[in-house]
């Protein structure tokens, strides 16, 4: 089974996500900021994440640009969340490392689409 990891520091947004992935037999994990993320990538890599922008601890880009450091870190596919379509932070999180991005809020519809243009359908 596919595992995703859903990195967001609200559990309203992790649950919707979960419910979504799950529905597209993902395993899924979550992270509430960008340090925590970093430990369960330690403990087991991804092969995708949902991350947001916005985080306490460490943000998504420093969290992103961290990951792809570690060993394993290239593999996982990351779709980078963000609130408003910013072309200068999207450019940013692509740079760091994003494979795609996706707006909030997100749908069903949404995150299909994004997966499929990730290869992770």
């Amino acid at each position: 089974m596919r595992h995703c990891l859903v990195v967001d520091d609200s559990s309203v947004v992790r649950k919707v996500a979960r419910r979504i992935l799950e529905d597209f037999d993902f395993d899924v994990t979550e992270a509430p900021d960008g340090r925590a993320a970093i430990d369960a990538c330690q403990r087991a890599m991804p092969d995708m994440i949902l991350l947001d922008w916005h985080l306490p601890v460490m943000d998504g880009v420093d969290f992103l640009s961290n990951l792809r450091q570690m060993q394993g870190g290239k593999r996982p596919r990351v779709v980078f969340c963000a609130s408003e379509a910013d072309v200068a932070q999207l450019a940013r999180a692509l740079r760091a490392g994003a494979d795609e991005y996706i707006l909030k809020p997100f749908d069903r519809a949404a995150v299909e689409t994004k997966l499929h243009e990730i290869g992770m359908l």
